[in-house]
C-alpha cells in the first residue's frame, strides 16, 4: 500500500490479468481487493451497493485515458469488453479482437502486447485515482444511453407485409418486418461470417434474431437448446479444417422453434470476412450465396420446399450499403428464377425505403399486422 492509500501497481496488474479471463460481468460477484480500494478512494463508488458498477466506470475511464485512437487504448477496450455489444464476450473472443488491433496472432499477443496493455491500464487507473477531479463519481464515462423512443408504434414492428415487388422481370414478395415474425415460408436465409459463428442472440441482427427465435424450451437457468448455433457447431466438428469457409457457402440447419411459424429450414450464408474490429463483404459473394441457396433448396424439394426468403445479405454488421446488397440480390434472384421459376421468393427488411429497391410501394398509412 502506498502512502496515499492506493495499492501497489503490481497488485492491480495481477487483479486485471485475472479479470481479463472473467470479464466485466465477474465484477458483479467479486471486486478484487486492490481494485476495490482504488474505486472507493477516487469516489467512483460510495459503498458495497454500487462497488461493481463503480469499478467498471473506473476501468472505462482509464481505458479512455489511454486514448481510443491509440493502439494500447483500443486493445484495452477489446481485452476487457469495453466496446458496445462486447461486454459479455468470452475471453478468447476478446483476446482475438485485441490481437487484431496489433495485427498479430492471438498467441503472440498473449505473450507480448497483452502484458503491456494490462500494465498501462493499471497505471491509467492509478492516475485516474490520483487526480483531484476523480474523487467524485464520473457517470459520463458510461456508455451513452440510447435516446428514448417516441410514443407510438415502433417503425420496425411489422408495419407492412406481403407487398408486391420485383427482382428484374420476376415477381417477389417484400416484407417490411423483423424476419423472425414471418410465417409460412419454408426457408429463411441468414447472413453469417465465414467462421459460422452466429451473432449473439441479444444483438439486433438477422442472425441474432433467428438464433433467439429458434431456441427450443426455456429452463429457469437459461434456454434449453440453442438449436441453430449447436447445429452449425456440429456441422463444423464433422469437417475438421473446413473453416474459414469460402464466401458464399451455404449451410442448412433445422428451424428449431421457428417450426411453430411454419418455417422448415434455415440456410446460413457465410459472407462476412473479419476485417480488424469489423467485417467486410464482397458483393459478388451475394450472387454465389443466392445460387447456392436455390441449389440446396432444389435438392430438398422432395421435402416440400417451395418458398424462400432473403434478407439484405451483408447489409447489417457486414457493412455493405443496403442499395448495393439489394441490387445484387435482384440480379441473382432473377437469374435463379429464370432457370427455375417454380419458387415463391420473399425479401425481408426492417427499412421501408429499402422496399423501393424491389419496386414495392409502401403505403402511406401503416397497416395493422395480419391485416
Amino acid at each position: 500500500m502506498n502512502p496515499d492509500g492506493l495499492p501497489d501497481r503490481a497488485d492491480l496488474e495481477r487483479e486485471l490479468r485475472n479479470l481479463r479471463r472473467g470479464g466485466l460481468p465477474a465484477l458483479q460477484s467479486l471486486v478484487p481487493r486492490a481494485l476495490r480500494a482504488v474505486t472507493l478512494h477516487c469516489g467512483h463508488a460510495e459503498g458495497e451497493d454500487d462497488l461493481a458498477d463503480g469499478a467498471e466506470r473506473l476501468i472505462r475511464a482509464a481505458a479512455e485515458r489511454l486514448g481510443t485512437d491509440d493502439l494500447i487504448g483500443r486493445a484495452a477496450q477489446c481485452t476487457f469488453g469495453l466496446l458496445p455489444g462486447h461486454r459479455g464476450d468470452p475471453a478468447a473472443d476478446r483476446r482475438r479482437a485485441a490481437a487484431q488491433v496489433y495485427g498479430v496472432s492471438d498467441e503472440r499477443f498473449r505473450h507480448s502486447q497483452e502484458r503491456r496493455v494490462v500494465e498501462q491500464l493499471a497505471g491509467a487507473i492509478l492516475a485516474e485515482a490520483r487526480e483531484p477531479a476523480a474523487r467524485t463519481p464520473r457517470p459520463a464515462v458510461l456508455p451513452r444511453p440510447r435516446p428514448a423512443r417516441p410514443a407510438g408504434p415502433r417503425p420496425t414492428t411489422v408495419p407492412y407485409t406481403g407487398l408486391p415487388g420485383r427482382a428484374g422481370s420476376r415477381a417477389v414478395t417484400v416484407h417490411v418486418s423483423p424476419i423472425e415474425l414471418l410465417r409460412d415460408i419454408d426457408v429463411l436465409v441468414s447472413s453469417e461470417n465465414v467462421h459460422l459463428e452466429m451473432s449473439k442472440s441479444f444483438r439486433p441482427t438477422v442472425s441474432g434474431a433467428l438464433r433467439r427465435a429458434a431456441v427450443v424450451g426455456c429452463a429457469p437457468e437459461g434456454p434449453d437448446t440453442d438449436v441453430l448455433a449447436e447445429e452449425l457447431a456440429a456441422w463444423v466438428r464433422a469437417r475438421p479444417g473446413v473453416l474459414p469457409l469460402r464466401p458464399g457457402t451455404v449451410v442448412p440447419t433445422g428451424p428449431g422453434a421457428l417450426a411453430e411459424r411454419g418455417v422448415r429450414r434455415v440456410y446460413h450464408a457465410a459472407l462476412a470476412i473479419p476485417d480488424g474490429l469489423g467485417y467486410r463483404v464482397d458483393p459478388q459473394s451475394i450472387a454465389t450465396a443466392v445460387a447456392a441457396c436455390f441449389s440446396r433448396a432444389r435438392r430438398e424439394r422432395a421435402a416440400g420446399l417451395r418458398s424462400i426468403c432473403f434478407p439484405l445479405l451483408g447489409a447489417g454488421r457486414g457493412g455493405l450499403d443496403r442499395r448495393i446488397s439489394a441490387e445484387w440480390l435482384r440480379w441473382s434472384i432473377e437469374d435463379a428464377l429464370t432457370a427455375d421459376p417454380d419458387w415463391s421468393v420473399h425479401i425481408v427488411t426492417r427499412y421501408p425505403e429499402a422496399a423501393g429497391y424491389f419496386d414495392a410501394e409502401v403505403p402511406d398509412t401503416p397497416e395493422a399486422p395480419g391485416a
